[in-house]
């Protein structure tokens, strides 16, 4: 598993701690019980806080799944350099 996806699932579970391990990696919001708008601005903060980035307000619609998320990280990254 690549570090961003392991960074990124720790993520996850520091929001969702009821998730199991193997079902990070599945989650959206409509299978997460408890996946509401305060949820999502609690995983942002944990992601911006993990990853050392601002995700800007207008992109925070995609955020709606680990899967989507990881895209976006994976893309972030690769456009900054890092």
């Amino acid at each position: 598993m690549d570090e961003l996806r392991v960074r990124l699932t720790d993520c996850f579970s520091a929001v969702f701690s009821d998730l199991g391990a193997q079902d990070v990696h599945t989650a959206d919001m409509n299978s997460v019980e408890g996946w509401d708008s305060l949820a999502t601005i609690n995983l942002i903060t944990v992601i911006e806080e993990e990853f050392g980035r601002q995700i800007p307000p207008e992109d925070l619609d995609q955020m709606v799944s680990f899967a989507s998320i990881l895209a976006y990280l994976r893309r972030d990254v690769a456009s900054s350099g890092v």
